[in-house]
Formats: C-alpha cells, sequence, structure tokens
C-alpha cells in the first residue's frame, strides 16, 4: 500500500483552517475599525461619513496649516466641506476612489510605518512628516494620491478672495474693468 502524499488534508482539517483563518480576518477587520475609532456627527455631508470627513479634514489642516503666510487656514477656508460639495456632482465611480484613497490614507501609518495608529490619530507634527511622506513616496499609488489631494485644496484655497492680497493677485480681470 502506498502513502497519499495529501493524506493530512483532511475535511475536518480543512474547515478548522477555514473558520480560522475567517475568524482571524474578522478580528482583524474588527481591530481596524477600533482603530479608526468613531468620529463626531458633522451635519450636511453629502458624501463622506463623519470618519471620512475627519480624515479629509486633518489632511488639508496639514497641507494648509493655520498660521502660515496666508490669513486663514483649511480649517477657515472650509477645505474638507467644499471637497464634500464637490463629490455630490461626481459619478459614482470618482466617489468610490475618494473614499478609498481617503480609506487608504487613514490607515496608511498601519500600512506603510507599521505604527499602531491611523492618520487622524496622529499629533500634528506626525500627520505633517506622514502626508509630506506620501507625495515623495516611491510607491506610485501614495505620490497620485498626494497630488490629487494637493490640486484640490490648492485650487479651492487659492481661489478665495481673502488670499489673492498674500500672493499678489488683483482679482479677476472683469471686476477691474471700468464700468
Amino acid at each position: 500500500m502506498t502513502a497519499r502524499p495529501l493524506a493530512f488534508v483532511t475535511r475536518r482539517r480543512v474547515l478548522q483552517l477555514g473558520l480560522g483563518a475567517g475568524a482571524l480576518a474578522l478580528l482583524g477587520g474588527g481591530g481596524l475599525l477600533w482603530l479608526r475609532g468613531a468620529a463626531p456627527a458633522i451635519h450636511d455631508l453629502k458624501c463622506l461619513s463623519p470618519q471620512q470627513f475627519r480624515t479629509l479634514a486633518a489632511m488639508a489642516r496639514t497641507h494648509i496649516p493655520a498660521g502660515g503666510p496666508f490669513a486663514i487656514g483649511a480649517d477657515e477656508a472650509e477645505l474638507a466641506r467644499a471637497f464634500d460639495r464637490y463629490l455630490a456632482d461626481e459619478p459614482p465611480g470618482h466617489v468610490r476612489d475618494v473614499k478609498r484613497a481617503l480609506h487608504l490614507v487613514e490607515f496608511g501609518p498601519i500600512l506603510f510605518d507599521r505604527r499602531l495608529t491611523t492618520f487622524s490619530h496622529l499629533p500634528p507634527a506626525d500627520q505633517r512628516q506622514h502626508w509630506l511622506a506620501w507625495g515623495q513616496s516611491d510607491l506610485l499609488l501614495r505620490r497620485q494620491v498626494w497630488w490629487g489631494f494637493a490640486k484640490f485644496f490648492g485650487l479651492v484655497f487659492y481661489d478665495r478672495p481673502e488670499v489673492w492680497p498674500h500672493i499678489g493677485y488683483p482679482g479677476p480681470s472683469l471686476e477691474r474693468l471700468p464700468a
């Protein structure tokens, strides 16, 4: 009688391994949700969840901090709320991609820095360092996410009249035309 090479693989063992892997995946997903934590309720959001809005607001504050060379920062300019309103008119596929990017940034410290915290729970100095690393990463996906958000933040921020004097922009040319 010859020995079967995979005699140790029985239905019972496959079932045990499958249930164990499922339980591990469930615990891992639950652990990530626990690390992300709850976010305060934000009224009038069009597309984003409170957690996604919290991540986006932290990214915007990191990208355009208050107290810099401008009279306002990302919070005063309401960049996160502007992004949420912008997404309301976008196709569902674009909204899905933005939400995936926000999840990737939120869990970025876990995935890329091997830290047991999420982006929105990092101290501001660590958030800034982590976010700047995305723009200089060797990983194309991280650079694409950084540039996509950076372009939007810049577009919305520099469109505000209170920023124009700081960059030497006199305003739209139609307003300067004589009547």
